[in-house]
């Protein structure tokens, strides 16, 4: 069974529903017929009732089982627009522009979230990673005892005796200061247990190997190490380390003999956005792999971004990673 069906199985069974903001967008609403004809989730879409199912009717789409919420109309916006403005009134947000604000229908939807009224939210087919992020951060925030939102990516072998690697943080966190590494690496080993249901050993990479190069760059990975240390995290790690330490057990028992992870990674936490974005995207065209991604982490609840150019697909299997990221 491919890992995506296999993922899809666990999620209709969560009995979760997605909030799905971009009703303009035609490959929203054929994403919110699949997810509900597949009984994958309960999708609530934003917008006019009427606009939304004349525009299905056109497209031959059936969404009689979604719900629609018209963030005009519903009766929960006076009181989305008071827990907006009692978020953001020390930023300067006066009530108005609370009112305002939630209008928008990626700052409605990620209220829906926070509230308890939808598990998840998927966006950014017709929006920016900013504006969904810049939405989610407002309304929801980051993981208490974090300070940082990142990525992830899960990577998937051809071979299928191969691990599931995560790699991270390849699309938001351009030059991550030390506590921010190790932020990454807590959100995605958080990630790895809610998604993919295994443990983390993470590792976090350089161009050194416990000491066998010196440089600030190096330190940088070293002072992430010792920050985990000091938190107590609950899942194993080390570094620093090199990507052939990291993975490969011969390699590993010469360079990091004592290491906890080294030889047997499964999640490779880059020292930076260059060096994660070039390393999944080899991995991708040169060896083969699978990338679904990026999943964004480190919100206080599950927001995922899309790129505008996404498939009605993406934003289908974007919604089942939502739907595992929501289940505690």
């Amino acid at each position: 069974m491919h890992i995506l069906q296999e993922l899809k199985s666990r999620a209709a069974k969560i009995g979760g529903s997605i909030v799905l903001p971009e009703v303009s967008d035609i490959r929203t609403l054929e994403a919110a017929a699949r997810i509900t004809r597949e009984k994958i989730a309960r999708v609530i879409l934003l917008g006019n009732r009427d606009t939304i199912f004349s525009q299905s009717k056109e497209l031959n789409l059936d969404l009689g089982e979604c719900q629609v919420v018209d963030p005009q109309t519903s009766e929960d916006f006076p009181a989305f627009a008071k827990a907006l403005y009692e978020k953001r009134k020390e930023k300067g947000m006066s009530e108005a522009d609370a009112e305002i604000t939630m209008q928008n229908p990626l700052y409605f939807g990620a209220m829906m979230v926070l509230m308890g009224k939808a598990s998840g939210m998927v966006a950014g087919a017709a929006n920016t990673t900013a504006d969904v992020l810049r939405a989610a951060l407002h309304v929801v925030g980051v993981t208490p005892g974090l300070k940082t939102v990142s990525s992830t990516f899960i990577m998937v072998s051809p071979r299928s005796e191969d691990p599931c690697y995560l790699f991270a943080d390849c699309a938001v966190v351009p030059n991550p200061t030390a506590e921010q590494l190790a932020d990454i690496a807590c959100s995605t080993a958080q990630t790895r247990r809610a998604i993919l249901g295994d443990e983390a050993k993470v590792a976090l990479l350089s161009f050194s190997t416990k000491g066998s190069a010196e440089h600030e760059l190096v330190e940088k990975v070293r002072e992430a190490k010792a920050i985990l240390d000091s938190r107590g995290v609950d899942f194993a790690y080390d570094g620093e380390l090199q990507v052939d330490a990291a993975i490969v057990e011969k390699i590993a028992r010469s360079k990091a003999p004592d290491s906890p992870v080294a030889g047997n990674a499964n999640t490779l936490i880059f020292p930076d956005l260059q060096a994660g974005n070039i390393g999944y995207k080899l991995v991708q065209r040169l060896g083969g792999f699978e990338a679904i991604g990026p999943i964004i982490q480190g919100l206080a609840a599950p927001i995922c971004d899309l790129s505008r150019g996404c498939s009605t697909e993406d934003i289908v299997n974007t919604a089942i990673l939502v739907l595992l990221m929501s289940k505690k």
